[in-house]
């Protein structure tokens, strides 16, 4: 019964493998990885008013943009708790932020008041933007230094980060380099804090 099961799974693993080959090489989209609720609800609304060739570049784009989000909230993450461990609960006041970027931030906060939409958070670090992020680490490397290896390789790898971020950001198809790239650049984040 067990080889009857592992050959089952192993059938399904290859139809699903030639699904996607079928779904890539025709440009179709059969919804196999979502629920009959979500099928149904994209129906619903707008999703089929959009040709299927930007349906298929956004789905293609949906995993850059998950894990881009998921490294930048992590990034944001570990600023905010590193400097307020070392600065305190007022570590926005007390770090070294460029008046450029406070300003930034209150300029970004008070288009969201004015616009009455919800504000997206009551931290200031929420409001810069991913190159910012990185000048402020640059300005307090006195607190990052024992995070990362090297000042020159944060440089370089945030550079390139943000390069990254811009298509993916801004809902342009990301060129197969650059998505070797992204993977490469993000082995290389991790390295910086080994």
């Amino acid at each position: 019964m067990e080889d009857k099961i592992k050959i089952f799974v192993f059938s399904n693993q290859m139809a699903e493998r030639a699904l996607d080959g079928v779904e890539k090489g025709l440009q179709l989209d059969l919804n196999r990885d979502l629920g009959m609720d979500d099928v149904e609800e994209k129906d619903q609304d707008y999703y089929p008013q959009f040709t299927q060739s930007i349906r298929s570049q956004a789905r293609e784009m949906a995993i850059h943009y998950e894990l881009f989000y998921c490294l930048e909230v992590s990034i944001r993450t570990l600023v905010k708790e590193k400097l307020k461990s070392e600065l305190g609960a007022n570590w926005w006041g007390a770090a070294e932020v460029p008046d450029s970027i406070k300003k930034n931030v209150r300029d970004n906060i008070q288009r969201e008041i004015d616009s009455s939409f919800t504000q997206r958070s009551d931290d200031e670090l929420d409001y810069t933007t991913f190159g910012e992020l990185g000048e402020i680490v640059r300005k307090n490397w006195a607190h990052f230094g024992d995070v990362f290896d090297s000042e020159k390789a944060f440089n370089r790898v945030m550079n390139s980060l943000n390069l990254l971020r811009g298509p993916i950001a801004h809902c342009s198809p990301l060129a197969e380099d650059e998505v070797v790239r992204l993977k490469l650049t993000l082995r290389d984040w991790f390295r910086l804090m080994e």
